[in-house]
């Protein structure tokens, strides 16, 4: 297969192999409701249960907004009957601390962490509901595993997985309301959220009635209880059937593989990376202890001492200029770290990579790198 170049974290590389012929039998000019529209969302849900080993009383839903919306619309929904405690170590799980307070009108702790490092987990009091990311797409830091949650647990454990699921274990029974959008480790179209509720976080909204207005996309009730169509397919409002057909189309892609077959792919990708890291000076990753260190969202940060010398500024415009360059080459593209986290590289590393494509992209970003330092 020709090279590959596409390292975005979002949306993410396609699938090895993908071509436009498998969005053929797409539900297009159909309603969603339709009986043909709803047996392809439906087999969405089921698949993805299936795949991803969901619990048999847990649901799974399709909303709007992609993994944002879908996160929203829990946090909206279901916070505000007990203390929260956010955890806070990049920009995303940032973005929800601030909608928790500013918007919610809600006054979280929040443990936080710098760019590379994780928050004391053992410090969590799950008295309260609990917000996090399962891997922080932005900083390269994953959580090392699920065991500093408690299986019994007063609050909720709220898991923004958007980057991890499909590429990193998830322990089911440890999470009460996970996040995650198909625009990410299987590269489907983006737009799509998915929700998946434990019945802990059924029972909550079932219970519970926000003070605060909530918008028509974020209302998962109707007439007291979860409103369960949503997770049989009927969804909120109405979804691309394109977008739904390449999920379908990824998700056959992944079952023959499996869901251990997809960690290990991503594993792979990972470790081309430590490899060619540790045989160099100039580079480190941002994550330095390997037990969090993510393997789909991989962030590099430069250490030479010329690069150290810069003004930060300086040092922004050069990883740009050594982006750019990969881009117009072909090489690499989409490979700056996000725009609130230090000057660096990104490259996503999920499932439908290939690590082939990752020593080629590596191999190509060091000579630019040498290129423009001097």
């Amino acid at each position: 297969m020709p090279h590959n170049p596409n390292f975005s974290s979002g949306p993410c590389s396609k699938r090895p192999g993908w071509n436009i012929d498998g969005l053929k039998d797409a539900a297009v000019g159909r309603s969603h409701r339709s009986a043909l529209g709803k047996a392809k969302l439906g087999e969405a849900i089921a698949r993805s249960k299936k795949l991803l080993g969901v619990p048999d009383d847990y649901l799974l839903g399709i909303l709007p907004g992609s993994d944002t919306g879908a996160f929203e619309a829990a946090m909206w929904t279901m916070l505000g009957p007990r203390p929260v405690t956010v955890l806070v170590w990049e920009s995303f799980s940032g973005e929800w601390a601030k909608d928790i307070q500013k918007e919610l009108k809600l006054k979280p702790t929040v443990l936080e962490a710098p760019y590379g490092k994780l928050p004391d987990l053992k410090a969590v009091d799950w008295k309260s509901d609990v917000v996090f990311v399962a891997n922080g797409t932005t900083s390269g830091v994953k959580i090392p595993n699920w065991d500093w949650i408690p299986d019994q647990r007063e609050g909720l454990s709220m898991c923004d997985a958007t980057s991890a699921v499909f590429a990193m274990p998830v322990d089911w029974l440890k999470v009460d309301v996970l996040t995650y959008s198909w625009q990410k480790c299987l590269g489907g179209e983006a737009a799509h959220g998915v929700l998946v509720l434990s019945p802990r976080a059924v029972a909550r909204i079932a219970a519970y009635d926000p003070p605060w207005p909530l918008p028509k996309v974020f209302r998962l009730k109707k007439k007291g209880a979860v409103d369960k169509a949503i997770f049989d397919g009927d969804t909120i409002n109405t979804p691309s059937m394109i977008c739904v057909e390449d999920y379908l189309d990824a998700l056959k892609w992944a079952e023959p593989i499996g869901l251990e077959g997809l960690f290990k792919r991503s594993e792979a990708n990972l470790k081309v990376i430590e490899d060619w890291v540790a045989r160099r000076d100039w580079v480190a990753f941002l994550a330095g202890d390997k037990a969090t260190r993510s393997n789909t969202s991989v962030c590099l940060k430069v250490v030479s001492d010329k690069f150290k010398a810069m003004a930060e500024k300086e040092q922004g415009d050069f990883i740009k200029a050594v982006a750019g360059q990969l881009s117009k080459e072909g090489a690499a593209h989409d490979v700056s770290a996000y725009r609130d986290a230090p000057a660096g590289f990104r490259l996503w590393c999920g499932p439908t990579i290939e690590p082939g494509d990752v020593k080629q992209a590596l191999d190509a970003l060091e000579k630019v790198y040498l290129q423009k330092i001097k």
